[in-house]
């Protein structure tokens, strides 16, 4: 299968995976975020191109189907092969643990992936810091802050487009943070 054929049936198992969910604190459905780490992705590969694009852009479509679905690793496998299976699988948080263990769980299962899949998690952080939800507090927005800053430090080295991005969302985040 070619990569527009691979890249239709990623949009139909999200689309279908994602049917009725909406992005957390939004009334947009889900498949705008997942549209929007794409774009980031195929933006980066346009200045950065790379022998494994093929694998980045299905992990973006990808990349919370089985964090927040129904679909398994193993039907990810099936469709698109161990590659973005283990992909998918290592941008997904085990949610058997505690927030902070779950982060540094899975920035530790990124970097044994290849820098294809760092990419996605560094596009997922630039689309992720916009204007939060209404009800997180400063404090709450403090803290995803400082853990895309740690995002930054463990994965920039894949993609200095994406890291400048992060970076430059990093900065911007305080003025759509809550003052108090």
């Amino acid at each position: 299968m070619d990569l527009p054929d691979k890249m239709a049936l990623a949009w139909r198992m999200v689309t279908e995976a994602h049917h009725g969910q909406l992005f957390p604190g939004t009334p947009f459905p889900y498949l705008l975020h997942l549209t929007q780490v794409t774009s980031e992705v195929v933006a980066c590969l346009q200045v950065e191109p790379a022998p494994d694009a093929e694998l980045s852009l299905l992990c973006a479509v990808l990349h919370d189907i089985v964090e927040d679905t129904e679909v398994t690793s193993e039907q990810v496998r099936a469709a698109f092969g161990g590659d973005v299976a283990q992909g998918v699988a290592a941008l997904s948080k085990d949610k058997n643990l505690s927030k902070e263990a779950s982060m540094a769980d899975s920035l530790q299962r990124i970097r044994q992936c290849p820098q294809a899949v760092w990419k996605v998690k560094l596009a997922d952080r630039v689309t992720n810091l916009q204007k939060p939800p209404a009800h997180w507090s400063r404090e709450k927005c403090l803290a995803y802050r400082e853990e895309a800053g740690q995002i930054l430090e463990a994965l920039g080295a894949a993609s200095p487009a994406l890291a400048q991005r992060l970076a430059g969302r990093i900065d911007a985040y305080e003025s759509v943070m809550p003052q108090q």
